[in-house]
C-alpha cells in the first residue's frame, strides 16, 4: 500500500517549506515538553536566542563553536562527495591536535611567526595522514571505511590519554594526569576577541566552493562519487584521487585540532575534540555538502548549542533535558530530509490503480 518514491521534480520554495515545518514541529513539541517540566516555552526561546546573542561574549563564543564545525565540515564534505564516508574526523581532528602539540612542546623556543605555522603544518600532516590509512585499505583492498574510520577514532583517543598520563604528563601538575600548558609563542593570535581560526575557515570556505565547483580534481571527485565505473571509462586513476582526497579531508580535520589546543585550549587534553568530528557529520549533511551553506547550517547548530547551555543556568534547567531540546530539534530537521528527497505514494488497497501522494 505504501511506496517511496525519490523526488525529482522538488521546488527550492516546497523544499524551504518542508523544512520550516520541520522547525515549527520541532518547536511545538519541544514547547510541549517544556510546559509539562513547569517552564514557559516562549520565554525559554527567547533566552537559547538571548544566550547567543545577548551580549558580546555570548555572541563570540557561538562564533568560537561555530569555526571547529565549518571547517571539519569542510573536510567531510570532500571525502562524502566520493561516497567515501569518512566517519573518522573526530580521530583526525585529535591527531591534528597530537601533530601541533608536539611542535608546542619541543620547539617552544621558536618565535611565534615560525612556531604557529609549524604547528599548522605538523596538524594538516598529521590529520592527512590518519585518513590515509583507511583510505589506502578502501582502494586496494575494498575495506569498509565506515566501520575503519570510525575505529580509528577510538585508536587516536587512546593515544593522547598515554600521552596525556604517561610521556607528556606535566611534572608540574601534582600528580594530575595533564599536559603542560603551551607558551604564548604557541597560541594563535586573536582578532576581534576571537583566535585566528575564524579568518582561516572563511578563506578555507572560500578555496573549497572554487575547489569543487571550478576544478579539474574537483570535477572528478564528483564523477567518482556518481560512479566509479564511469571514472574509470573517462581514464581517471580512480585509487590515486581517492588517496589523494582523503588526504585532503584528514588534512582538513586535522587543522581543527591545532585551532582547538592554539586558539582555544592552550594544551592538548583527551576531549580535544569534543565530539564536533560527529557533530559535523550531520552539518554536513544538512548542507548538501555545499560550502556556502556549511557555513550557516554550522552557526546556527553553534547557536542552538551554545542556546541550550545557556539556558541550563537561566532556568535550572537540567543538562539532560536541554540536550532533549537540541535532539528534538535536530530530529525533526533531520526527519524533514526524507521528505525533501523522496514522496510518500499511498495506493487504495480496494483499487491499486488508484493513488495518492502523502506528501
Amino acid at each position: 500500500m505504501f511506496r517511496v518514491v525519490k523526488r525529482t521534480d522538488l521546488t527550492r520554495r516546497k523544499s524551504a517549506t518542508f523544512r520550516l515545518l520541520a522547525i515549527l514541529a520541532a518547536l511545538v513539541t519541544s514547547g510541549v515538553f517544556l510546559m509539562l517540566l513547569g517552564f514557559n516555552p516562549l520565554k525559554v526561546y527567547v533566552s537559547m536566542l538571548d544566550g547567543s546573542f545577548g551580549s558580546a561574549y555570548r555572541f563570540k563564543e557561538a562564533i568560537i563553536k561555530t569555526v571547529p564545525l565549518v571547517v571539519t565540515s569542510l573536510g567531510i564534505a570532500v571525502a562524502f562527495r566520493m561516497k567515501f564516508w569518512n566517519i573518522g574526523a573526530e580521530g583526525q581532528i585529535i591527531m591534528g591536535a597530537f601533530g601541533a602539540t608536539y611542535f608546542a612542546l619541543f620547539f617552544n623556543q621558536l618565535p611565534a611567526v615560525v612556531l604557529i605555522p609549524l604547528m599548522m603544518l605538523a596538524a594538516i600532516v598529521a590529520g592527512g595522514l590518519w585518513a590515509f590509512i583507511p583510505a589506502f585499505f578502501k582502494a586496494h583492498f575494498g575495506t569498509n571505511e565506515t566501520l575503519f574510520t570510525l575505529m580509528m577514532n577510538y585508536i587516536a583517543l587512546k593515544w593522547i590519554n598515554y600521552l596525556q598520563y604517561g610521556p607528556w604528563k606535566d611534572p608540574k601538575a601534582l600528580g594530575f594526569g595533564k599536559i603542560a600548558m603551551f607558551k604564548d609563542n604557541a597560541l594563535m593570535p586573536k582578532l576581534f576577541g576571537i583566535h585566528m581560526g575564524w579568518v582561516l575557515a572563511v578563506i578555507l570556505v572560500v578555496i573549497m566552493y572554487i575547489f569543487i565547483n571550478k576544478t579539474k580534481r574537483g570535477y572528478e571527485i564528483q564523477v567518482i562519487g556518481e560512479s566509479e565505473n564511469t571514472a574509470r571509462y573517462a581514464g581517471m586513476n580512480v585509487k590515486k584521487i581517492i588517496l589523494s582526497s582523503l588526504f585532503l579531508s584528514g588534512a582538513i580535520c586535522g587543522l581543527v585540532g591545532m585551532f582547538q589546543v592554539s586558539g582555544v585550549n592552550g594544551t592538548l587534553t583527551y576531549q580535544v575534540a569534543g565530539g564536533v568530528g560527529y557533530t559535523a557529520i550531520i552539518t554536513t549533511w544538512l548542507a548538501g555538502l555545499s560550502a556556502p551553506v556549511i557555513v550557516i547550517v554550522c552557526f546556527l547548530f553553534a547557536v542552538l548549542q551554545q542556546g541550550g547551555t545557556f539556558i541550563q543556568t537561566a532556568f535550572q534547567i537540567p543538562a539532560s533535558a536541554a540536550q532533549l531540546i537540541q535532539g528534538l530539534i535536530l530530529f525533526f530537521v533531520l526527519g524533514s530530509e526524507f521528505f525533501v528527497q523522496y514522496r510518500l505514494i499511498i495506493r487504495d488497497g480496494k483499487n491499486p490503480e488508484k493513488v495518492k501522494e502523502a506528501a
